[in-house]
């Protein structure tokens, strides 16, 4: 497990902007073949004009059957910062690298799940589905957005479960988002002439002016379900996660840019809370402000009742691996569960990692939590798709 994982944190799928994605795919798909499972490619796009960055999904089964038990998992990982994060090494327990945390050590735990299964050669009454994807750290254009769209995940699901870092807690909620770009424009001139000029930055200090207050009223919604507790549990919208415009510090600037990050609690709508932002920035512009705004990632909140059988079933197997019952939490950000949650099945997640890690220059997983993680899958399996 350990030697897989870090030829898989070898290859620097960062995302953005989304590299060598070929070549981690190529992996995963010789790895499943050598096994003896099926799998499937699906490459966005004309093959033809693929290239070693084209998004790559791979699907695998193990064994037939109409009811479907999904693993889900990405292999793109966010930028690092610093290319030796790419160069893996091993500490006692602890494997260290970009994406060992998040997720490419959940996804090796999820294939030796069914190896562990195979081995014992369990009677199952169904198959397994592993599904592997790019592009989960930009909202899944490419990766399972396209799968959901051509109906190919979630198809005859009885649950799933995504290997994401959870800190030894399940996910069995996720927050809603979404991201916009906003553009404000102006016209450029010398400071000593910025009468001639219009300021881009003075205008858009407006413009956060307006949205400031739909933020404190956004800030006053407060979330339902369990959470950590080190999250709060009010509604976010986070402004100027990203910003800059300008070109020299005595010149009127002529555009101006900025960032808005709405994420959203499961009690709320993502249509309604979308139409509020863009309704605030389209009186700006019909007042006079010349602006524009692109969406960069939108996606819906997602909850599980964690009375399930697949909830149960899960906390069970946790309680046989590590002796002792898991918390269900709400994620605090996105998660792939929502594709499925869209088609009516249960979805959970659960991982070796820590998300206090993940994304971080010191990102590593536990080895021995990935083992533990491979039992509790397996033995969740081995429950939900009994005789």
């Amino acid at each position: 497990m350990a030697a897989l994982l870090a030829e898989l944190v070898a290859i620097p799928t960062e995302n953005p902007p989304g590299k060598n994605y070929r070549a981690c795919a190529d992996l995963l798909e010789n790895r499943l073949r050598r096994v003896d499972l099926e799998c499937e490619r699906l490459e966005a796009g004309d093959s033809k004009e693929a290239t070693s960055d084209s998004p790559v999904c791979l699907l695998a089964n193990y064994r037939r059957g109409e009811r479907v038990f999904y693993f889900h998992g990405h292999y793109d990982v966010v930028p690092a910062q610093s290319r030796e994060q790419f160069q893996p090494f091993r500490k006692d327990h602890f494997l260290f690298g970009r994406g060992s945390c998040d997720m490419k050590g959940g996804i090796v735990a999820m294939l030796y799940a069914i190896l562990a299964l195979r081995e014992c050669d369990a009677e199952l009454n169904g198959r397994i589905a592993l599904t592997l994807v790019p592009n989960e750290e930009t909202g899944g254009e490419g990766g399972s957005a396209g799968l959901a769209t051509q109906g190919r995940l979630g198809r005859g699901g009885i649950g799933m479960l995504l290997a994401e870092p959870t800190s030894g807690v399940v996910w069995n909620a996720n927050r809603g988002a979404i991201s916009l770009r906003v553009r404000v424009l102006g016209k450029s001139a010398h400071v000593g002439l910025q009468h001639q000029g219009e300021n881009a930055f003075e205008r858009m200090v407006q413009v956060v002016e307006r949205l400031q207050e739909l933020k404190q009223e956004v800030e006053q919604r407060i979330a339902k379900f369990n959470i950590g507790a080190d999250q709060a549990r009010q509604s976010i919208l986070l402004l100027g996660g990203q910003s800059g415009g300008g070109t020299n510090f005595n010149v009127v600037p002529e555009e101006c840019w900025f960032t808005i990050d709405r994420r959203i609690n499961p009690e709320e709508n993502l249509e309604e809370e979308k139409a509020k932002l863009i309704a605030v920035l389209g009186s700006c512009k019909r007042e006079g402000i010349p602006l524009e705004w692109e969406i960069l990632q939108e996606g819906r909140s997602a909850a599980c009742r964690k009375e399930e059988p697949l909830g149960e079933a899960l906390a069970r197997s946790v309680r046989a691996v590590t002796g002792k019952a898991p918390c269900f939490e709400m994620c605090p950000g996105l998660l792939e569960t929502r594709f499925y949650a869209a088609q009516g099945v249960p979805a959970y997640a659960y991982g070796p990692g820590l998300l206090s890690v993940a994304h971080g220059p010191k990102e590593y997983v536990d080895l021995r939590k990935m083992t533990d993680c491979a039992a509790i899958y397996a033995l969740t399996v081995m429950e939900m798709l009994k005789h």
